[in-house]
This record gives C-alpha cells, structure tokens and sequence, in this order.
C-alpha cells in the first residue's frame, strides 16, 4: 500500500451499544454481510468508466461484480446525497437541505439504513467519513470506530481490522475523504504534461496539473479500497458479502459538484456480491442512489420501509428488466450558499429549473482550485444563468446547448416541466411555498461572494 503524507483532522469519536452479538444470533449469519464503501466528489472519473484515472482495486470490483453505467445521485452536494442513500428518501424528504458541519441535519436519525438493519439481525459500524451529522453518535451506529482522520491511510487499516474480528452479518461504513480537495501532490504517474482535464473545463496547463492532482487523490483512494478488498479475501468473506462502492457526486471542479448536469448527478457505483451481483455484468439502466436501500430490503427478504421512494434494482441484476425507470430526479438547496435548484432527466432529455431568480453562478457553491481561478480570471462571475434548461442528451450529452428557448423543443420543454412538477408535489417539496428555511443556527454563505472559505454567516429561518 502507498500513501502520502497529508496532514491528518480528528473527526470521529469512540461509542459503542451492546446489541452486536444478540443481533447476530437472531439470523446466525444466514444473511449477506453489508460493506459500504465511498469516496468524496469522484463522480465517474475512475478507470471502471473508462476515464485515465487509474484504479486497479476498483477495477477488480467491477469485473468481479457490477457496474452502474447510468447511476445517479439525489442531490449532487455532499450530505444530501449521503443522506439521501442511506434513507432512501430525497432530500427535501429526510430533511438535509444543506452540509451537516454547517448545522443541517436528518429530521428523523432513526429513517438511516443502520436501524432498519438492526432489526433484522445486523450489527452495524462505521469507520471514517460519514458527513450527515455532526456527531456521528446519534446516527445509531453500534459501533463508530475513532481514527486519526479521515483519509485513506488512517481509514483503510482500521475497516481491514474491523473485519478480522467482526460478528455476522453486519453492515461496514468505510468512508474516505478522497478525492475531496485539497488534493494529493502529483507523483511520477501523474504528470500533468500528459493528462486531459474533464469535459467542461478547458485544456491549460492549470487545469492539467489540476487533474493530475486528481488523479493523485484516486490512487490513494484505490490504495485504500484494495486494503479493504483484501482483508475481506484474507478472511473468507467475499462470497458472504455485498459490496457498495459508491460516491456522492461529480468531482469538485467548475460547472461538475454542485450542478445538475451529468457531471454533478452522476456517480460511480460497483455492486459485488451475493444475489446477482456478480459476473462483470454492466448495466445501463439509469438508477439513483434512492434504489439501494429498496434493494437492500428485496434482496434481504425484510419489510421495506413505506416511506422509500426508489425502486429495487435486482430486476436489472437478475435480467429480468432492462429499465426500471423513465426519470430520476434530483436537487440542491444549500450547499455553501443557498441555490435553490429541481432536475428530472430521462435517456433523452435533462430539465434543470431555478427557482432563487439569479442570473449568474453561484460562485461560493464551487470549491477553489486552478480550473476555478482560471474560470474567474476570464469572466465566469458575468456568465448568464438561464432560470430554465433543456438539454438534448443524445446529441448534446455535455449538456452544452440550452434549448429551453427553442420553439423546436417546446414539446420536450413542456413535457419535462410537467414531470418535474408531478414529483415536486408528489412529494411535497417545500421549494412550491418558497424559499426554503433552513435551521436556526445553520450557516451559509453569501451567493454573491466568490469563494466557499469566505466567512458564513449564521441564519435563522427564511432565505439567505
């Protein structure tokens, strides 16, 4: 295993509960084990897509399990999209419309995955990065191991211990800080004379090494991933366990984390294990991160939860669909700033509305970097954002060409309208009476600021 050196944060604390080995004993082990594992902003930008980002481990996953081509998140910002995984639910839904160290949070701890297994005979842990609530104890983990920090290095040694002395079946929270800026400095397999920045951002030298930085951050990333793959091996569990490889959004560079293009909704995702979940099978049904905890509860046989709002995914795993379904949906309320923002998208089109009345970026919602400061220093605080977007994605999948203005695609506009506005109120969003408070005490930036690390204010309830 190779890692940098990276100055290390404490971020968890010890906390145990005694129902681990009663649960345990309620199925004896009948019942796949449960590891999740994710990253931080790395969208699909790793070897399984396709992309020069090399990550063996990963690789390894993909081609013994399966890989989600068109996998999505409910909201492309960081404990939204977590949130919404781990409770099945969107987030104006499970009530995490902004960043937990901001002071968002869950409306209800209880809706997280980790109690529903309880009941059905899993004991649960975590390890590492978890990002929806400030003090990891009132998840309801039975387990929160404390490490160093948060990044591969601290991460991956403690998961690998965990599952030599682990009871089954359980469910593993392996969660790293990777590829979350600040990145890794490059080493020599990443020089940036020969790497490609992502679709949108332009090829410069900034943005070179800025992708080489990336790059760096993946490999410790994948370092990590494979430290835990092989303790799994080393101690007979791969045939017994499900793995959840995953991320909550695109990469953190201009127009990708934080937007409802393909490049902030989509997410990597790698199934290995029990049930289907295996052969190197690729799908290219769209599914979003809300089908994994239906998934769960089919493939587990327990009572899936009233309140879920996706759908199984074993039908497409078992062959016995090819699509299960017509639109994902997803949403951003706060993140640094508050930008009030819905998206439907099908195979065809992509429909982004904006409901906070701005005409240009907000400029706080965007981690600094090169490519940002290179965006900046060339005018990108004058770029117009149009309130309403329609994107052709057969034949604009960059989603570079707005078309809400065309008269050719009314049809198509009036149609996504309409979808969007049938899930808003099917679910009650709260974004249909305006703007959406957020939590006394919580804190955000000013949308017209420029950069995240400006200093927040504290809000109370109404718009920032």
């Amino acid at each position: 295993m190779s890692f940098d050196d990276l100055p290390r944060r404490n971020f968890l604390s010890a906390c145990m509960a005694g129902a681990a080995a009663a649960s345990n004993a309620q199925t004896g082990g009948s019942r796949p084990n449960i590891l999740y594992i994710h990253s931080h902003d790395s969208g699909r930008y790793l070897q399984p897509y396709g992309h020069a980002v090399p990550a063996p481990n990963l690789q390894r996953l993909a081609e013994g399990g399966v890989l989600f081509r068109q996998a999505f998140n409910a909201a492309p910002t960081c404990s939204p999209s977590r949130a919404s995984l781990l409770t099945g639910t969107c987030p104006h839904s499970n009530g995490m419309f902004g960043l937990a160290h901001r002071g968002f949070a869950l409306r209800d701890y209880k809706e997280h995955l980790a109690h529903t297994l309880r009941a059905a005979g899993y004991s649960s842990a975590l390890i590492g990065l978890q990002h929806i609530a400030r003090d990891p104890a009132v998840i309801g983990y039975d387990q929160v191991t404390e490490v160093r920090g948060n990044h591969a290095e601290d991460v991956a040694p403690r998961a690998a211990e965990f599952l030599g002395r682990v009871h089954e079946p359980f469910f593993l929270d392996v969660g790293f800080f990777e590829t979350h800026r600040p990145y890794r400095q490059p080493g020599s397999k990443e020089d940036g004379r020969f790497c490609l920045p992502p679709v949108p951002i332009p090829d410069t030298p900034q943005s070179r090494a800025d992708i080489a930085a990336f790059k760096a951050s993946a490999r410790v990333l994948d370092d990590g991933v494979g430290v835990v793959l092989n303790a799994l091996e080393s101690h007979g569990l791969p045939d017994k366990t499900l793995v959840i490889s995953t991320t909550d959004h695109g990469i953190a560079f201009p127009d990708m984390k934080c937007h409802l293009t393909d490049a902030g909704m989509g997410v990597s995702l790698i199934m290995r294990g029990p049930g289907g979940f295996s052969g190197g099978k690729v799908c290219d049904a769209m599914v979003s991160h809300l089908d994994i905890f239906p998934t769960l509860c089919e493939l587990l046989d327990i009572e899936k939860p009233p309140r879920l709002q996706g759908t199984s995914m074993l039908p497409l795993v078992r062959g016995n669909a090819r699509e299960i379904h017509e639109e994902i949906f997803a949403e951003v309320n706060y993140h640094a700033a508050y930008e009030p923002k819905r998206a439907v998208r099908t195979h065809g089109w992509k429909y982004i509305r904006h409901f906070d009345g701005r005409e240009h970026p907000n400029l706080p919602n965007c981690d600094d970097g090169p490519s940002k400061t290179y965006w900046l220093d060339n005018g990108w605080r004058n770029q117009i954002v149009e309130p309403e977007q329609l994107y052709d994605l057969v034949f604009d999948p960059n989603e570079t060409r707005n078309l809400a203005r065309d008269p050719l695609a009314r049809t198509a506009l009036e149609e996504m309208r309409r979808r969007l506005d049938r899930w808003m109120h099917a679910t009650a969003d709260p974004l249909l009476d305006g703007p959406i408070a957020a939590p006394p005490g919580a804190l955000a930036n000013d949308p017209d600021g420029t950069s995240p690390n400006e200093e927040p204010k504290t809000i109370g309830r109404g718009r920032v």
